[in-house]
């Protein structure tokens, strides 16, 4: 299988310092990087989500509050 145009064997644009997703068993994971540079929370409850709180559909912030 080759790599889209403008990304390299591992989904990531070329040139990036992370690659937005691994495979483990058959499944792609993305990283954290990836979710990032989404800027969104997708709420599919991702291994490596960076928002806060984590998991929930829509949510932009990647750190608690400063109260909790």
């Amino acid at each position: 299988m080759t790599a889209p145009a403008g990304r390299d064997e591992a989904g990531s644009p070329l040139g990036a310092e992370e690659p937005d997703f691994y495979m483990e068993q058959g499944c792609v994971v993305f990283t954290a990087a990836y979710h990032l540079r989404r800027q969104v929370c997708c709420g599919s409850g991702c291994r490596h989500c960076p928002y806060w709180p984590p998991h929930s559909e829509g949510t932009t912030a990647t750190e608690p509050p400063a109260n909790m």
